[in-house]
This record gives C-alpha cells, structure tokens and sequence, in this order.
C-alpha cells in the first residue's frame, strides 16, 4: 500500500502558513494533554487556549468550534494509529501473517479505547459513524487486504464492514463502561470473529 503523507505542503517563505502549522501542532498537544489528565468532557477551548498559551481567538480561529477541535483531534489520533497498523512494527504492523495482524488490529482498537476512543466517540455524529470518512474507508480497506492474505473466500468487502462494526468506538465504549464488559472479554469476541472468518 502506497504511504501517504499526512503534512501540509508548506513553501520556504510562507510563513504565515507556518505559523499556522506551528498553531495548530500546538494546540492539538495542548487538546490532547487535556483528555488525557482530565477526560474529554473537560475539554473546552478557554481550557485548549490556557493549555497552549495563546488566547481563545486563536483556538476559534483555527477550529471554528469545539466540535470542530474535537473532529482535529479525533483525525490526529487516527493517523497516529493509521501510522502504527501500516508502517510500524509486527504484529500489528507489516511482517506478521495475515490472522495475527487481524488479531492485533482489534486487539490494539480496543486499547484505544480509553482515551483515543472517547474523542472518536465525542466527535462523532449523532447517527452513528460516517462510514464515508476516509479513515473508516483506509480501515475498512486494510482489513479487505488482511482478509484477503488470510485466504478468507466470499466477500471480504462486507465482512470488512462487519470487522469494522464492531470495532466502532460507541459500540466498545458501550460495552466497557455500560456493560462493564472488560478488555480481555473484548478481545475475545474479536479473536473469534476473526477465527470464524479465517478458518
């Protein structure tokens, strides 16, 4: 799979882009260092602004809103994953056979459930995920691909989506803190959708 770059193409003198870049690096640590202290509920953009060092103007002027800063900061945390399962290590990255990196991918979905998936969730629209979103496609694609080096027959397409469903951030949310599901009963339910797929 061809890499793709995340960064903004930035010409040697234009610094106002820049400055621009800087300001929204900076901002996106100081939302993340929030969540991560003290939860995403406690996230507000006096609080963003305070953490960075910069005032409120700045923070409205780069995100629009705190929903907007919410769906910043849910794309960050996505690529940083994105980064991992494509590029990293195995077995979660390349390396690995195809039914291990399906395993680790869930396994490791899950993890993020305590901080990472909580800002999904939050930034997320009322109806449930936008399965249009290009990180749901690159997801949904990579698990075609796994499907597919595993050696699953059938439609690997809709059993992608099917992977990826339950993978969703509200759903684990739902069954961890509603449920009081915990990460090792997750975990299996994952391996033996994988398992039944991949058998």
């Amino acid at each position: 799979m061809e890499r793709m770059e995340w960064s903004l193409p930035l010409s040697g003198n234009d610094g106002e882009r820049r400055d621009a870049s800087r300001n929204r690096r900076l901002l996106l640590h100081a939302a993340s260092t929030i969540v991560a202290c003290s939860g995403v509920d406690s996230l507000t953009m006096d609080g963003v602004a305070r953490e960075a060092g910069v005032g409120k103007g700045t923070v409205f002027r780069r995100f629009g809103s705190r929903a907007g800063l919410m769906q910043a900061l849910a794309d960050q945390t996505g690529r940083t994953f994105q980064e991992a399962f494509m590029f990293g290590p195995p077995p979660l990255g390349p390396g690995a056979p195809a039914r291990e990196r399906l395993r680790a991918f869930g396994a490791a979905s899950i993890d993020r459930l305590e901080v990472d998936g909580r800002v999904v969730r939050a930034a997320g629209s009322p109806g449930g995920p936008d399965l249009a979103h290009p990180t749901q496609r690159l997801v949904r694609l990579h698990l075609i691909m796994l499907l597919r080096e595993a050696g699953v027959q059938g439609d690997s397409e809709l059993a992608a989506y099917q992977l990826a469903a339950f993978l969703d951030a509200g759903l684990l949310l739902h069954l961890s803190d509603d449920r009081g599901m915990p990460r090792a009963r997750l975990v299996r339910a994952w391996n033996v959708l994988v398992d039944g797929l991949t058998d």
